[in-house]
């Protein structure tokens, strides 16, 4: 599925409106309205918001798994956004991005997409990383 049809998926069973879910994230209405019709792809920081403000994973906005709840993929698979990594590290979200697209921090994946990247970061691992 597309990033359109997973958006309007994922706001439906949330019975989240465009207004709400711009409030939510900062986003501005009408790049909701964009994204929801496919004109527009929103840049990997404000997939993160949205994800984030639907309680989904980027992954399945990005079409990557079918399940929405990032607590529960059936995979088994957890995802920390880049944001919360930064934070949990001390570093900057494009210290995490650069060093997950170079292959260099072992706590995740860069998935180059058509025109952008999809950040997938193990929380076992980025524990094991910071040592907690």
């Amino acid at each position: 599925m597309s990033f359109a049809k997973n958006l309007k998926k994922a706001m439906d069973e949330r019975n989240m409106s465009q207004v709400e879910l711009s409030a939510l994230t900062g986003i501005g209405k009408s790049s909701i309205s964009q994204y929801l019709s496919g004109k527009n792809e929103p840049k990997q920081k404000a997939v993160e918001k949205i994800a984030d403000a639907l309680e989904c994973s980027v992954a399945y906005l990005n079409g990557i798994t079918t399940c929405s709840d990032p607590t529960d993929d059936p995979n088994g698979l957890k995802n920390v956004s880049v944001s919360e990594a930064a934070k949990r590290i001390g570093k900057s979200e494009q210290f995490i991005r650069v060093g997950l697209q170079r292959n260099i921090l072992p706590f995740g994946v860069a998935v180059k997409l058509s025109s952008r990247f999809s950040y997938h970061i193990s929380p076992k691992l980025l524990n094991e990383y910071i040592g907690a």
